[in-house]
């Protein structure tokens, strides 16, 4: 069933790009005006795909509802981690050792070998 209704979903989107980009700029978007008349600048064609885009748009945005509906039956409240089946940090006992403070330090000047060698 989500299969489908995503595969609706992607027949949708792209005749919904395919219509737009049909369309008539009628506000020379970018820079590229309509340009003359003609049989093809028709208010009624113009209309007839505007139609058709609303038209594409709800379909559009009504799949990606159910979309969402379906996989939110589908998750069932339970975490990602869960469904990995990967125990958790506190349930195994063993943690791992972090470095101690002392360690994280540079050596100190008494120390065998010195950080910066001498120019002696």
């Amino acid at each position: 069933m989500e299969n489908v209704v995503l595969i609706i979903h992607l027949l949708l989107a792209l005749g919904l790009i395919a219509v737009v980009l049909l369309q008539r700029s009628e506000g020379g978007g970018l820079g590229m005006g309509g340009g003359g008349g003609g049989a093809m600048s028709g208010r009624s064609a113009a209309t007839a795909i505007t139609k058709l885009t609303w038209l594409l748009a709800i379909a559009f945005i009504a799949t990606s509802i159910t979309l969402t509906i379906l996989a939110a039956q589908k998750s069932s409240g339970a975490s990602v981690v869960d469904q990995l089946g990967v125990p958790s940090s506190g349930s195994d006992g063993a943690t791992p050792t972090s470095p101690l403070g002392s360690d994280l330090l540079p050596p100190a000047q008494g120390d065998n070998a010195p950080l910066v060698p001498s120019l002696d």
